[in-house]
Order: C-alpha cells, then structure tokens, then sequence
C-alpha cells in the first residue's frame, strides 16, 4: 500500500454494488478502505455478510453516524435510492463522493419528483451533481466533488448511442431499446419478485413504459442529439446474476449504413480502455464482460431497409454500478482510470 493512500468509506457495504465496490477497491494500490457502513448489520464484520472477505482484517461495519470523516478522503454512497440525498447533505465539505443511487441523476427537479415520489431534498447539491459516464464527461468527473454515477440501462444504451447521434447518422425521434439485466440488478433485498422459483426459467418484461431509467437515459442523450428525446424503452428480467444486454433497433439518415455507424464508434472509442466494438458480424455476449468493467458493442444492418440493430453488454453490477464508480474515482483523483479495474471476465 502506497503511503499516500486515499481514505475512502463505502457506505451501504452489506448490498451487491457495496460488496462489488469493496472486492475491487481492495486491488486499488492507492486505496485504503477505512470504514464499511451497514445500519442493520452495524457491529458484525463484513465477512459475517460476505463469506469471500474473510481472513482479511477489514473494518467492522458500523453505522453512518460513527463514521469518523476526519479519517475519511472520499466516500462511496450504495445506499436506496431516496435515502442518499439527506445522507450527502450531511457530509463535510473535504470529502470527495460517488454516489450509485439515482439521487443525484436528473437535473430536472421536477423530473425526479415525478419519477421517485417526493421532493428532492438536497437542490443545491443537485446542482452540483456531475452525470458520471466516465466516456462522455470526463472532464467534468475531473473537477467534481459530487459525482453521480448511471444506472446500469443508461450506461448500456447511452455508449451506442451517444457518438451515432452526435454525428447525425441516426433519426433521434425512432430509437427502440429492448434491455435485460441479471436479478442482482433488483439489489439484495428480499423482494418476491427475485425468488429463485419467480425469476429462474423464465424472462419477462417490467416497468413497462414506467421504469425510471427512461427520462435518464433521455436527458442524456438529449446532450448527444442537441434536442429533447423520446426512445421506446423497456427492461425485461434474465434468470442470471449478473450481465446486462441491450438490443437497440435505430432508423439511419439517408445515405448512412450500419458500416458508418460501425467505423463511426470505432474511432469515437479506439482510444477507450474499456469500450470496444465487436468485429463485424460478431454480437457481444454478456459471459465475455462477466466481472470487468467493459463494454462490447456489436452493429449490424437490419434485414428492413434503412435500419440497423446495435447490441451492447455490460456486467450489471461493474460497469453498470461499482466499476464505472472506481473509474470516476480514478478520474476525481487524476488516476490512470484502469487503476484497479484490470479484471479480465471470468469464464465459463
């Protein structure tokens, strides 16, 4: 461990993207977890949650308010969505945070009222809040104190999609995206719904034309396109752990092919440690990005004239949740991002 390394809390450790958070932050050279929060399971280590942390001399969970900042550099919040902005609110100002709930998403106000059912309840923070997918605002990531990381569905959709809108080559008013995410997306809590007997065998579609991922993914892309967005969006349930697969159906511009999108995200990417398109005629599969913090992407020309299918996979809980938080981090403290993240998938 360097002697300069960075003090940092994670905050809501006894859930799936805290647990996954703190497997990766123990690889970081520059890293030094001092305090593991868990109101519920406060006093207990974090083995007795996690069997795969035992032997490893870790910090017993506590509950936030025992948390000594003073000690702290930077903090990971993996707390429900809702309960967070307060939390935030509450922090010393010195401390550097990423934040995985979705309190810190939407800039519009009103918008997350709608979406979360209830006033937000820190504004001016949200002011502050920088949106971090690390591709596309790197640049604020570097000079923010607050960072609030994407859903798992928007990093999915928004990778494709941003650089083919940018350049035009896509209607942005015809854009269909039909995603599937593993059950450790529904976070550990005991929900009837990720049972073993109601998940496995099966796959269906929920939040139909409701899932609060949608205005997100739209305010994104919206920066992309430079006008307000619309996209046909739906989540549907796999019977796997973990991985995310979004298959998006777009209407190209006159005289543009599946080909220039391709050559388009190859150049928008070729430099990204993490992104990479697939060769032509290839689809990504979620078992190839299992446990990393990358994403494929596969284009190819629809059967219909004029339209495309683009096919995008992600781990869930990495790239989805705590793996892009790490690479924020990195960015935050001016890190080489892959810090840490130099996990190769893990198959079969």
């Amino acid at each position: 461990m360097a002697t300069d390394a960075i003090r940092v809390a994670i905050l809501g450790a006894s859930g799936y993207t805290g647990a996954e958070l703190l497997r990766v932050l123990l690889r970081h050279p520059r890293v030094r977890v001092v305090a593991l929060t868990a109101d519920r399971k406060a006093g207990e280590g974090i083995e007795t949650v996690f069997p795969q942390f035992m032997g490893l001399n870790l910090p017993k969970l506590v509950t936030i308010k025992e948390v000594d900042w003073s000690g702290v550099d930077a903090v990971f919040c993996a707390l429900p969505h809702g309960t967070t902005q307060e939390v935030i609110a509450g922090l010393p100002e010195h401390l550097k945070i990423v934040d995985l709930s979705a309190d810190f998403r939407l800039r519009d106000l009103d918008e997350y009222a709608k979406w979360y059912g209830h006033e937000h309840r820190a504004p001016k923070l949200q002011d502050e809040a920088v949106y971090g997918l690390t591709e596309v605002y790197r640049d604020k990531v570097a000079k923010a104190r607050l960072v609030a990381n994407p859903g798992c569905y928007p990093t999915s959709a928004q990778l494709p999609l941003m650089p083919l809108l940018e350049a035009g080559q896509i209607d942005p008013d015809d854009i269909v995206i039909d995603a599937k995410s593993g059950v450790s997306g529904a976070g550990r809590a005991l929900k009837e719904g990720s049972l073993y007997c109601e998940a496995a065998e099966g796959i269906h579609a929920y939040g139909v034309g409701s899932h609060r991922h949608g205005p997100e993914i739209e305010q994104i892309l919206a920066d992309a396109s430079g006008q307000p967005m619309a996209v046909n969006f739906t989540p549907h349930l796999m019977p796997m752990n973990r991985g995310m697969l979004a298959s998006i159906y777009v209407k190209l511009k006159p005289g543009v092919t599946a080909d220039d999108l391709r050559t388009t995200l190859l150049q928008r990417y070729a430099e990204e440690p993490f992104v990479q398109i697939m060769p032509q005629g290839v689809s990504p599969q979620t078992r190839h990005v299992r446990g990393t913090n990358s994403c494929h992407i596969g284009v190819f020309a629809d059967r219909v004239k004029g339209r495309a299918m683009l096919f995008s996979v992600i781990d869930n809980l990495m790239k989805g949740a705590s793996g892009q938080a790490v690479q924020n981090f990195n960015v935050m403290y001016g890190l080489p991002e892959t810090t840490g993240l130099e996990q190769i998938a893990l198959f079969p």
